[in-house]
């Protein structure tokens, strides 16, 4: 005799095993778990949520916005800041594993900088809502320290950038950002567009273009459509000021 599994059987074993994922990636990032009791547990998970951003969408809008924690499963995120005359700033971007915080900044009282997030790829995410991180943030001071701590690291991330921009070289900020792109991609290739490079680095697209033919010209790289090979990297380092 064949046996037919009950669909709502099913339904409870899937809905079981995607919250057995859920939890062992809180397991694995958020420091603060084993400190949260049962019921903390409980309202961590039953206000997070899976959500899918298709590439150039606008995650998260500034002062406009406090959306949540984001917990990021696969994809990459740009966070950055705008001028008043609409000029972005690339802050720094977010990869698989890392957790955007500053998306939750209502819920931290001593930040106040806003950013924006636009998805660069197609992302994945685990999104916890604002007013349950508050909720857990206040009554926890585990769950506290590392939302602060968390903000603490973006925000010196963010302050490199801005010294980046309006002390060093151009040249020698070219030089750490393909560094920093290599080490990111484990990879001596970096396959940005002149425009993403423009971005990411807070510069005018023409500037790279012409960074590009100069470190080609010295042979510290080589460069085809839509990719940059580092062919001399203890160049850039020394020029970097890394060596």
């Amino acid at each position: 005799m064949t046996h037919l599994n009950h669909p709502d059987k099913r339904a409870e074993s899937d809905e079981l095993g995607q919250q057995k994922n859920v939890t062992d990636l809180f397991i694995r990032h958020f420091g603060f778990w084993p400190h949260l009791s049962d019921r903390e547990r409980d309202l961590l998970n039953a206000h997070t949520h899976a959500v899918h951003y298709e590439r150039g969408a606008q995650v998260h809008r500034g002062p406009f916005d406090c959306i949540g924690v984001l917990l990021i499963k696969k994809g990459q995120l740009r966070v950055y800041t705008l001028s008043e005359d609409g000029r972005d700033v690339t802050l720094y971007r977010l990869f698989a594993d890392d957790i955007g915080i500053l998306s939750a900044a209502c819920t931290l009282d001593a930040v106040t900088f806003d950013v924006y997030i636009d998805a660069e790829e197609d992302t994945d995410v685990l999104l916890t809502d604002a007013l349950a991180f508050r909720r857990l943030s206040m009554t926890n001071i585990y769950v506290r320290c590392f939302a602060y701590e968390l903000a603490s690291k973006r925000l010196s991330d963010m302050l490199w950038k801005m010294q980046q921009v309006l002390f060093l070289s151009a040249d020698r900020r070219f030089a750490i950002f393909l560094l920093e792109e290599s080490e990111k991609r484990k990879s001596e290739v970096v396959r940005l567009t002149h425009e993403q490079m423009a971005r990411y680095m807070g510069t005018a697209r023409e500037v790279v273009t012409r960074l590009i033919k100069y470190f080609n010209q010295e042979g510290w790289t080589t460069s085809g459509r839509g990719y940059l090979r580092i062919e001399d990297r203890e160049a850039l380092r020394r020029l970097a000021g890394t060596y």
